[in-house]
């Protein structure tokens, strides 16, 4: 695939999805707690809780694009990983953090665990260098990330949503391809 940051692109923010200001989602609050700070929303997945500063009511898809390419695509070093590991750790990065999808990873690769994507982490992953050995590093990525997920306090209000997320995403990675 000549690009995959795009296509991982497109795929997560067709999870994301147009605005949205639930009061019940912290995210949605400047300070990142229910009724703490303003109340701002989340837009293409940019929420107001990891933005303070930013309109989002007035983001425009091209401003989530960059944001989304410089501040989770490379930090996870999506263009060093196997496409469709890239889709996974990127859309956790999105969802969950970049530090907690690095750990997800590291975790899956059994490389040391510090949330920092470094040569060491990059080396274990391309250690798994067969198709069933790709398949066994994603799954068990996905397994971390819904296992920390359904432990969350707001998995009562959002927890479907969020599986319908996780149980869609290998199939869709499938489309990335392995090069």
């Amino acid at each position: 695939m000549a690009d995959p940051f795009g296509r991982a692109f497109a795929i997560v923010i067709g999870e994301e999805g147009g605005f949205s200001d639930e009061p019940e989602d912290p995210g949605n609050w400047t300070a990142g707690a229910i009724g703490e700070g303003a109340l701002r929303g989340t837009k293409f997945g940019v929420s107001a809780a990891a933005y303070p500063a930013v309109d989002i009511a007035s983001l425009t898809l091209a401003d989530a694009q960059a944001i989304y390419r410089r501040d989770y695509w490379q930090r996870i070093a999506g263009d060093a990983l196997p496409p469709r590991l890239a889709l996974l750790v990127f859309d956790a990065a999105v969802n969950n953090g970049v530090e907690r999808a690095v750990r997800w990873l590291q975790l899956a690769a059994g490389t040391d665990v510090d949330g920092q994507l470094g040569p060491n982490t990059l080396r274990q992953v391309r250690a798994a260098s067969t198709p069933a050995e790709l398949d066994r590093l994603c799954a068990e990525f996905q397994a971390r990330r819904l296992d920390f997920m359904a432990g969350l306090s707001t998995w009562r209000s959002f927890g479907l949503g969020w599986s319908r997320r996780l149980c869609t995403l290998p199939y869709q990675s499938l489309t990335m391809g392995d090069a």
